[in-house]
């Protein structure tokens, strides 16, 4: 008898809201990539309040308003075998969690904003010491770094904003992490043809500093990696970093070890094509 009163009083909530709880399985659902083709596909239907994605069940979670009909027809042409399980009254503690999602998107406004600082700063200190111990090691970190506070602000601007304008957002600074790439390889060519005399341990020295930042980058953007777009592009950014700072002490050393400019070289080369595959990655997310 309380069992019956309770489901009537979660439907007429459901029902004086207009929100609805819908489970889909998605049997060609087994990766990411498929998770953000239904993300973008649903991107335009205003009435989505939330998602869940179960990849390891191939199940989708969808909390709506109205008719499930226009969500039901964009999924079946996507051609992952999509099927409506069941579409019930969403209950009052369901709505509560989907409100309590402004505080993640807060959290998600205050790491990005740590983010974007640490890799400005980066970005000042390696490009001036690169310019001065003549590294383009250090000079392919400082453009990164460079490339990725842009991704911050990018991405801060799409936190809150919704899935279509995080889209936007990713697909931005994976052109310009294409760009910066480029340029990148470009000063590597120069130096090859004019000649370097990089100063190996102050290219240790920055480089192991930037490490710290990086890896400090890296944990605290983890746990918002499976976000949205946005916040994923900035995930992959930010390893980046981390394996072109452990590259830039190796080439260090070895400068010091061998005394040519030849391991410097070979990092910055490294470096543009590090941050070339972060690009192609970034655009591929987009699909």
């Amino acid at each position: 008898m309380n069992n019956s009163s309770t489901s009537e009083t979660d439907r007429s909530f459901s029902e004086a809201s207009g929100k609805w709880f819908s489970v889909f399985a998605v049997p060609k659902m087994d990766c990411p990539s498929e998770e953000r083709i239904i993300r973008m596909a649903l991107s335009g239907l205003e009435n989505i309040k939330m998602l869940s994605f179960d990849l390891s069940n191939r199940r989708l979670e969808i909390i709506h308003d109205g008719d499930i009909e226009p969500i039901t027809q964009k999924l079946t042409t996507l051609g992952l075998g999509a099927s409506i399980q069941e579409t019930v009254a969403a209950d009052p503690e369901i709505i509560n969690a989907v409100e309590g999602s402004a505080a993640s998107t807060t959290q998600e406004s205050r790491t990005l904003r740590w983010l974007l600082g640490i890799n400005a700063v980066l970005f000042i200190v390696e490009m001036t010491t690169g310019l001065i111990a003549q590294s383009t090691g250090l000079i392919g970190e400082s453009l990164d770094n460079f490339a990725d506070a842009a991704v911050y602000g990018l991405a801060l601007y799409a936190v809150g904003h919704s899935i279509k304008m995080q889209v936007r957002a990713a697909h931005l600074s994976g052109l310009l992490q294409l760009i910066l790439a480029i340029g990148v390889l470009a000063e590597v060519v120069r130096r090859f043809v004019f000649g370097s005399e990089p100063e190996s341990q102050m290219m240790m020295i920055i480089a192991f500093i930037a490490l710290i930042a990086n890896t400090t980058c890296l944990l605290m953007i983890s746990k918002h990696r499976e976000g949205g777009a946005h916040m994923k592009a900035s995930w992959i950014f930010s390893a980046n970093d981390v394996l072109v700072n452990i590259g830039v002490i190796t080439a260090g050393g070895l400068v010091a070890w061998t005394g040519t400019n030849y391991p410097d070289l070979i990092i910055g080369t490294i470096a543009g094509i590090i941050v070339l595959n972060g690009a192609r990655r970034i655009l591929a997310l987009k699909g």
